[in-house]
């Protein structure tokens, strides 16, 4: 399974890649704006957090297929190996049938429903990802709704990834990987969040106090 950081925050991927062998790092048009720096910079920036390694995914702005197109290959042209994210809509299902034609990995992006996704994935896209909270927070079910799409895949397209987004808890992560998911994309307040439980600390201190008082140093 791969883990990607959701965000544009170039410090955090920093620091995170140097613990976790980070697959990637997803940004979105709002995720883009709430930071500092343009698209065109932020991308390459986040490739050097990472020390060049891992996959990154930028999502197309324009709302016509011509438009999503022209946007993709831009983005594209500024990060070589850069997927694609575009929104499953009819014009969006347009552009990532184009897309493919062309050779450029997509993404299906704003996923609210299992077969809205797996549209995407039929017109071509070689990633799916489904908004767990944001299905959630509109009375649905987030995680069974990756389930479903993941059984797609798994009868009908194993080589396509799912990539599970949008999420609040460690809670919602964890019962997406526990479905079968391929990847997930992790703000980086969340996935913080699953190493930072002070009884853990606490867990720590007690080990290394004892280690301390016992032998007076805190190293074997």
């Amino acid at each position: 399974m791969k883990l990607y950081l959701d965000t544009s925050d170039i410090q955090a991927v920093k620091r995170i890649s140097a613990i976790f062998p980070v697959s990637g790092v997803t940004t979105n048009p709002l995720i883009v704006c709430a930071g500092e720096t343009s698209l065109f910079d932020l991308l390459p920036a986040l490739r050097d957090a990472m020390g060049g390694q891992g996959t990154l995914f930028a999502q197309v702005i324009s709302n016509t297929v011509e438009g999503m197109i022209e946007d993709a290959l831009k983005l594209r042209e500024r990060v070589e190996n850069l997927v694609v994210k575009v929104p499953v809509t009819p014009k969006g299902l347009q552009a990532i049938k184009e897309l493919t034609k062309q050779g450029v990995p997509t993404l299906a992006t704003a996923v609210y429903g299992a077969a809205q996704g797996f549209l995407g994935v039929l017109a071509g896209a070689q990633y799916v990802s489904p908004y767990v909270s944001r299905i959630d927070a509109q009375g649905g079910d987030g995680p069974a709704t990756v389930s479903e799409l993941q059984c797609l895949l798994s009868t009908h397209a194993p080589e396509k990834e799912l990539v599970a987004a949008s999420f609040k808890s460690p809670r919602q992560a964890l019962e997406c990987m526990l479905i079968g998911c391929k990847g997930i994309t992790l703000p980086v307040n969340v996935f913080d969040m699953f190493i930072s439980d002070p009884a853990v600390f606490a867990a720590v201190d007690q080990f290394e106090s004892a280690w301390q008082k016992k032998f007076n140093k805190t190293c074997l």
